[in-house]
């Protein structure tokens, strides 16, 4: 895929992200196999078993917010992004959280995707 290519599927793939529609985006953009890891935790793999992971994360957001992505690169099937989130949880707690996400991407789908940010800042 070229990095143009790549760099339109990227960016569609922060609009889903954009309207909340994270569990949507796993089927469009995930691989089956793929596999999903936050820092140094032990990857989940597999399509399946990261929606059911983002779906546990999902549980904790009454209301989401923002997401704004303020770098990001494209090359030979990887891609990089420094972006905020920003949600109120079910708790009623404002949440702010900034990660760095790093993909490698094949055939138009991610097949590894890891994210690094501030254990303390996720809920």
């Amino acid at each position: 895929m070229s990095t143009t290519n790549l760099q339109q599927r990227l960016n569609d793939l922060f609009g889903y992200i954009r309207q909340g529609k994270i569990v949507e985006a796993m089927s469009e953009f995930y691989d089956k196999d793929t596999v999903m890891q936050d820092n140094a935790n032990p990857p989940t793999i597999g399509q399946a078993a990261n929606v059911e992971r983002e779906k546990q994360f999902l549980s904790g957001v009454k209301e989401w917010k923002g997401f704004n992505v303020t770098a990001s690169a494209v090359d030979d099937n990887v891609t990089f992004y420094e972006c905020s989130l920003d949600f109120i949880a079910t708790n009623g707690q404002p949440v702010h959280m900034e990660q760095v996400v790093v993909a490698r991407w094949k055939n138009g789908k991610i097949v590894h995707e890891r994210f690094y940010y501030d254990t303390g800042a996720r809920k």
